[in-house]
């Protein structure tokens, strides 16, 4: 918290912004400016909502103190920027941003709030550094409509891929490095995103879809039919990553696109190995890379959506109860600085106390529950609280372990 204390004009602010990101960390069943208040000792909601709303400090600037934060300690040569956008579903219409719209959480279309993240994914860690709330048109062109949201005056549409460039280039402004950015089909599909991202030599796997056009030295061809001339030799089994159950293998194949521009293109695809569905990706890099580098950017995407799990489920960052861009703004921003934590101290836990082997490493999750019954709220028995930690993470281990030797006896 004292990152971002310089950016509180008043004290007051500055110590209820500390009780309200320690009641994002706490084990409430529900979180908002009413629980956490009651929780932290407050008679009323009143400042809770005052801090969200009208007291003067800027979350802009808050976002920039979590980004220097985030690299500063998940720093990693070839760490990815994960772009992808989230939905909250929401009642009514007048909450900032909301309308009829598809949203992944619900998937289908509901009335909800979508959001663009941009995540940093690196060897120790991964955590978002910035957020764009996605405007629909039905309210750019209602000036009145977004008046009585709080959205400024010049606030004009913008796609989701236009969000993903706008928070790239404020990362990389900021001076900071990334070798990748990734993301799925909306910003895979965009043409502006993909030159903007080559104009700033970023490499990119961007999914598209499997009608998406490419150009190859023997033509135009939908990425579908070009993956029925790959020859079977050409395939090669490769892991993108390992998940909770076990490496992520699978058949990948490229081919070279032809572009007289600088740079190498391909056309990158994945290929199940059980039900042989197939995925596409558009990738970009400044010179050329071997397939097995891809393929890790490539499986570097589902950061993105861990992200989305833990700091919805860790760090209540869509229980918001607001309606105007302000509070929404405020309260994200204070939900990622949250998550952030959470993931440096996970990052510091697993370098300087690395798990024995009848144990996982410390998840955000656990170090969530442990800081906030030993240190937040502490307790008379901490013996007994550590030893359900370890017997969590005991049997966690144990089913972990159950998972790779299945799948090791399935591939033989």
């Amino acid at each position: 918290m004292g990152r971002i204390a310089g950016r509180f004009a008043r004290v007051e602010p500055r110590r209820r912004a500390a009780r309200l990101v320690l009641g994002l960390l706490a084990d409430l069943p529900r979180k908002n400016c009413w629980t956490i208040a009651e929780w932290a000792g407050e008679t009323t909601p009143d400042g809770m909502q005052h801090l969200l709303g009208r007291a003067k400090w800027d979350a802009d600037a808050v976002r920039d103190d979590v980004r220097e934060y985030v690299v500063e300690h998940l720093h990693d040569d070839r760490a990815v920027l994960v772009v992808d956008e989230t939905g909250d579903v929401k009642k009514g219409t007048s909450t900032v941003g909301v309308q009829r719209q598809y949203t992944g959480t619900a998937g289908r279309i509901e009335n909800s709030q979508v959001a663009v993240y941009l995540v940093y994914a690196g060897k120790r860690g991964h955590t978002a550094v910035d957020r764009e709330l996605y405007v629909p048109r039905s309210w750019t062109s209602d000036p009145d409509r977004c008046r009585a949201a709080g959205l400024a005056e010049e606030t004009t549409f913008a796609t989701k891929p236009e969000l993903a460039t706008r928070m790239v280039a404020r990362f990389l402004d900021a001076g900071h490095q990334a070798a990748w950015v990734v993301g799925d089909e909306v910003y895979g599909g965009n043409a502006k995103l993909r030159t903007a991202l080559e104009e700033r030599g970023t490499g990119y796997v961007l999914a598209v879809a499997c009608s998406h056009e490419v150009t190859t030295g023997a033509g135009k061809f939908r990425a579908d039919i070009l993956s029925k001339k790959v020859p079977k030799r050409a395939w090669q089994k490769l892991s993108a990553g390992a998940g909770a159950k076990g490496h992520r293998v699978y058949n990948w194949a490229v081919i070279d696109l032809a572009d007289p521009r600088p740079g190498s293109r391909q056309l990158l695809i994945r290929r199940n190995r059980s039900t042989r569905e197939l995925a596409y990706y558009r990738s970009y890099s400044p010179a050329s890379v071997p397939l097995a580098v891809l393929v890790r950017v490539a499986g570097s995407r589902w950061r993105v959506e861990e992200f989305f799990q833990s700091g919805k489920g860790l760090a209540a960052l869509d229980e918001h109860q607001v309606r105007r861009h302000t509070s929404w703004s405020r309260w994200v921003i204070l939900a990622m600085l949250a998550h952030a934590f959470l993931a440096v101290v996970r990052a510091d836990e697993h370098a300087r106390h690395p798990a024995p082997d009848e144990l996982i490493p410390l998840t955000c999750n656990e170090i969530q529950r442990l800081f906030t019954t030993l240190i937040v709220r502490p307790v008379h028995d901490a013996a007994h609280r550590l030893r359900w930690s370890a017997w969590r993470r005991r049997h966690q281990a144990r089913a972990q372990a159950s998972h790779y030797r299945r799948q090791a006896a399935n591939r033989t």
